[in-house]
């Protein structure tokens, strides 16, 4: 072989059919679909909600009694 000449490797096909006769309407279309769920997507995370959502707060704590019992009744220390 020359130096300047490089040998290319054989590349496996993207999509091969095995049963039937599609048009090349329906390959082009198959091949559209293919690529664009092969894409590589950024993974979208849910957004932080802070504890002033939380479920738990919905619920109210057992009322204590004693002294500063009615303060504890108003909300979150």
């Amino acid at each position: 072989m020359s130096e300047g000449a490089e040998q290319a490797a054989p590349v496996a096909p993207l999509l091969r059919v095995v049963k039937g006769e599609p048009s090349a309407e329906e390959l082009a279309a198959l091949t559209v679909v293919v690529a664009a769920l092969s894409q590589r997507r950024e993974r979208r995370r849910p957004t932080p909600v802070g504890g002033w959502a939380s479920y738990g707060r919905t619920h109210r704590t057992a009322l204590t009694t004693g002294p500063g019992g009615w303060r504890a009744a108003g909300g979150p220390a």
